[in-house]
């Protein structure tokens, strides 16, 4: 993979999924160290990483694992805040870019950061005809979706995918079934790691036609 210098003492939020490029990313956040994290993540409109768990909780306990994550991750930009009591924010993320960490710090308070390094973005790149099916099943999903919330009368009702749709893309279509999978986060992590979104692609088809989603 193609890196870049990016950013210096990057705040971590260490979590038991995976986020991609273009990804939407709901957190409730109650934990002190995560609290003051996004408190001045959103103030100063900067973002943070997200980082999938190899060991360890989301949450800190007296006596568990110590925490460790993959060394791979995606800059996380808030995009919605809301803190409705004390001690409680929710927020709603979006992933941007892919970076992979060089170095970091845990720090006394239990807050990671480190320095990364930006992963080049999926080039874009046509989805081949052989997997149109996988392209054209999402766009039937994200079609029944829109119908199921007007029916319902509420157009409040988030989506796990928002527009601008990119059915034509490998990267994006990859992206978007990778989340909705209900495959383990390290297979997720590993899809994300690929270099190549035709291959990420091909093998999202693989395990779709395996569950019966496409033929």
């Amino acid at each position: 993979m193609t890196t870049q210098p990016l950013l210096h003492s990057l705040p971590l939020f260490p979590l038991g999924t995976v986020l991609f490029p273009g990804g939407l990313l709901p957190l409730r956040i109650f934990e002190v160290r995560y609290l003051d994290m996004i408190g001045k993540c959103h103030k100063a409109g900067a973002p943070f990483g997200v980082v999938s768990l190899t060991q360890g909780s989301e949450v800190r306990r007296a006596g568990a694992q110590a925490e460790s994550f993959a060394a791979l991750g995606t800059l996380a930009v808030i995009r919605e805040f809301d803190a409705p009591q004390a001690g409680l924010m929710q927020i709603e993320c979006v992933g941007t870019h892919r970076f992979r960490v060089r170095s970091s710090e845990l720090h006394k308070h239990g807050l990671w950061t480190a320095d990364v390094e930006a992963v080049s973005d999926d080039v874009a790149l046509a989805v081949p005809e052989d997997l149109q099916p996988t392209a054209e099943a999402l766009r039937r999903l994200v079609q029944t979706l829109e119908e199921r919330r007007g029916i319902e009368g509420n157009e409040n009702v988030r989506l796990p995918i928002t527009p601008p749709y990119r059915f034509d893309d490998c990267g994006w279509v990859a992206n978007r079934w990778c989340e909705l999978l209900p495959v383990q986060s390290e297979l997720k992590q590993r899809l994300m790691e690929l270099d190549s979104p035709l291959m990420r692609l091909e093998l999202v088809s693989d395990l779709l036609a395996r569950t019966g989603i496409t033929k």
